[in-house]
């Protein structure tokens, strides 16, 4: 009773919706994903067997397939997160990319920065979670452990 789907939405087959979900005008949700407590912005594309649960994704942001977003994940205007990533409690900036198999956790992408394949954030040490910070513009190289707390900046002109 608490979905809302705005005007112009595809909804592929075997997909769940539940809880305060929204999905804004022009998405397309592929088949086999799972929707709970998530906020879906405009024309947003969520692929296949993707996994949503108390997040937001904003308009023009692409989502999957096979991704995860835990609580309190944001993905940003125009960002990407691609096949096999997982967030968890982070912001992928507007226009920012983690296109495959990487884990963002307890962290802030800055906008525009790309997050290369296999890259992780090491947000938990045994005792505490830190956070990371990779600034806007930043390029993380594939195969990468992001150990935090740590901050990372695009040094390039």
């Amino acid at each position: 009773v608490d979905v809302h789907i705005e005007a112009d939405v595809t909804i592929g087959s075997s997909v769940v919706l539940e809880g305060k979900t929204s999905i804004g005008s022009g998405s397309v949700i592929g088949p086999f994903c799972h929707l709970l407590d998530a906020s879906i912005g405009d024309n947003v594309a969520i692929h296949s067997h993707s996994v949503i649960e108390t997040a937001v994704v904003e308009s023009k942001a692409s989502v999957g397939p096979y991704a995860r977003l835990r609580p309190e994940s944001r993905v940003c205007t125009g960002a990407r997160v691609g096949n096999f990533v997982e967030m968890k409690k982070s912001i992928l900036g507007p226009g920012a990319k983690a296109n495959h198999l990487a884990y963002i956790g307890d962290a802030t992408v800055g906008e525009e920065a790309n997050v290369g394949a296999g890259t992780i954030t090491c947000n938990y040490d045994g005792f505490n979670k830190s956070k990371t910070t990779i600034g806007p513009g930043a390029f993380i190289g594939s195969n990468t452990a992001l150990v935090a707390p740590v901050t990372l900046n695009n040094t390039l002109p």
